[in-house]
């Protein structure tokens, strides 16, 4: 496995990381290697252990075992089971539950949906109020630029183990679905547990999530150093416009 422990948005994963990644490398198949990296809150098997007709979120719920594959994808959704036990676990149960309340269907319904979205692509923020005001804004230059001494006062943490493998290769355009921690994030067990208390089908339906370019953040890679580096409209985007609405023309509920 190929990746660059030194990048900043690994350090919180290095220490399991490489561990889990050394073993696999000598040829310990994935689901032994982390079951070996410590105390599990489930027991990662290979992925022939999912029954054909059996959802994988339910067959975790049920069974206390997630199935893995060969590959960074489930290499880092193993890490996430080994860094946040509880969370994953309340995100696990409560896919669960919707599965159990309205089964599998071509749609996965909005707290289902917010759930994937998270686990796949999510990330932690604990910053001063200044700098949150600027991002839910979009105001990236103040962000960025303005507030850039901010940034030495922020936590940021993915948690989303498809941006993690995406970070292997770290394009400017991707982004994490931010969700605000107020917490001090000053350990990994605190983090976690802060979490999966917040973790409900009413406070992800609500997707609370921001956008965040993670390779503008500050010190996390060489070239934001450059400030032209947030004048790209395609990946720093403003914020939508509200157009005004009246009382005499009907409005599209589906228009933003």
């Amino acid at each position: 496995m190929n990746v660059d422990w030194t990048q900043p948005w690994f350090a919180p994963w290095r220490a399991s990381g490489q561990t889990v990644a050394a073993a696999v490398q000598a040829g310990v198949p994935l689901h032994e290697a982390l079951n070996a990296a410590g105390p599990q809150w489930v027991r990662f098997v290979p992925q022939q252990a999912l029954p054909a007709a059996t959802a994988y979120e339910q067959f975790v719920f049920e069974q206390g075992q997630c199935p893995v594959r060969p590959g960074l994808h489930d290499f880092f959704n193993g890490l996430c089971w080994l860094q946040f036990p509880r969370a994953k676990r309340a995100l696990n149960r409560l896919q669960a539950q919707e599965i159990a309340r309205a089964g599998v269907g071509p749609r996965r319904g909005p707290v289902r949906d917010a759930i994937t979205v998270f686990d796949e692509n999510g990330a932690l923020l604990s910053a001063p109020p200044a700098l949150w005001e600027a991002l839910e804004q979009r105001q990236w230059r103040r962000l960025f630029v303005e507030l850039r001494p901010l940034w030495s006062q922020a936590r940021l943490v993915v948690f989303g183990h498809a941006l993690l493998e995406q970070l292997v290769v770290p394009r400017k355009p991707l982004t994490a679905h931010v969700w605000r921690a107020q917490c001090a994030m000053d350990s990994q067990a605190s983090t976690d547990a802060w979490l999966a208390e917040r973790v409900g089908a009413e406070a992800l339906a609500a997707k609370p999530f921001t956008p965040l370019p993670v390779l503008g953040v500050p010190g996390w890679w060489p070239g934001n150093e450059n400030f032209s580096f947030y004048d790209d409209s395609l990946v720093f985007r403003p914020a939508r416009r509200t157009e005004p609405r009246t009382t005499t023309v009907p409005t599209d509920p589906a228009a933003p």
